[in-house]
């Protein structure tokens, strides 16, 4: 057992968190090839809940310490186990395991100082399990200090996801910036093509009065063409797919993803009306679409 780690040198590679449910064990396979593609160390998380609380208030057993820290190891295992039967080449995979005493919130945001990218299911064990990792997630979403990637257990329809591409939601904010800095290293390592959806604007437009919505599209291209430019130029192997639509940002964004094998999209942290990409538009993406989503924070 030890301490949650801190620092910059994102020494814990990809980080996922586990409890065993179906939604964690797809997380540790989409993580330990993230790990794989990146020639990172995945690091497996399992936190034992410090601060769990009983209505009526009741004690616990002596016994319920030494319970936990045995379950946390058995998950901890089995997680080990799924990661490295995930692999697709023969490239050794560095596995590290980390059992903390904590809350999950506190841990896994304090551990993500050290990661690169934060992985978590979307749904944990039991109805309580599920509302506590739905709370996990949103609140790593919001503050954790590096890209979070949420993961659900569904199989995906599409015949070879790993050949789709990666779709990027992007409205020019700083939030934005780090969404598309994300984007373009996931679709350049997987070798797939990049969709930049921009979704003009996050309010029933197409009723303005006087609104001429292909002069509105026509310099919205112009602008997000200048925007990916110096991008481009980084990743010159990544083609790009440029899209202006007029519609919701999350309507939009979840209806592609049904495409794609990764969505990025990027937030504020923060509930200011600023721009596309706001907490409610990344939450709406990270909680209905079906495929991998990134959330990169400003």
């Amino acid at each position: 057992m030890t301490a949650a780690a801190t620092g910059t040198d994102k020494s814990l590679g990809v980080l996922v968190g586990v409890d065993g449910s179906p939604a964690s064990n797809a997380a540790v396979v989409w993580a330990a090839r993230d790990a794989e593609i990146k020639n990172l160390p995945l690091t497996v998380v399992h936190v034992v809940n410090t601060d769990v609380a009983t209505w009526p208030p009741m004690p616990y057993p002596e016994t319920w310490g030494v319970w936990q820290q045995d379950e946390g190891r058995k998950v901890l295992a089995e997680a080990v186990k799924i990661a490295e039967e995930a692999v697709l080449t023969d490239r050794k995979l560095t596995v590290k395991t980390d059992l903390v005493h904590s809350t999950p919130v506190s841990a896994m945001i304090e551990m993500s100082t050290d990661a690169a990218i934060v992985v978590l299911g979307s749904a944990g064990r039991g109805a309580v399990a599920r509302l506590l990792l739905g709370s996990v997630s949103a609140s790593l979403v919001r503050h954790a200090r590096c890209p979070v990637a949420i993961i659900h257990d569904e199989d995906p329809l599409m015949p070879h996801p790993q050949r789709a591409p990666v779709l990027l939601g992007i409205d020019g904010s700083p939030a934005s910036e780090a969404a598309t800095a994300v984007a373009f290293d996931e679709a350049s390592r997987r070798g797939v093509e990049l969709i930049a959806l921009h979704a003009w604007n996050d309010v029933e437009v197409v009723e303005l009065p006087g609104l001429d919505w292909d002069k509105v599209k026509a310099e919205a291209e112009i602008t997000l063409a200048e925007r990916l430019a110096g991008w481009q130029e980084t990743y010159p192997d990544v083609k790009v797919c440029r899209v202006v639509v007029c519609d919701r940002p999350a309507r939009q964004l979840v209806a592609r993803s049904e495409s794609a094998q990764l969505v990025v999209v990027g937030s504020h942290g923060r509930g200011a009306l600023s721009g596309m990409l706001l907490g409610s538009v990344s939450n709406a993406v990270v909680h209905s679409a079906r495929m991998p989503v990134i959330v990169a924070r400003a």
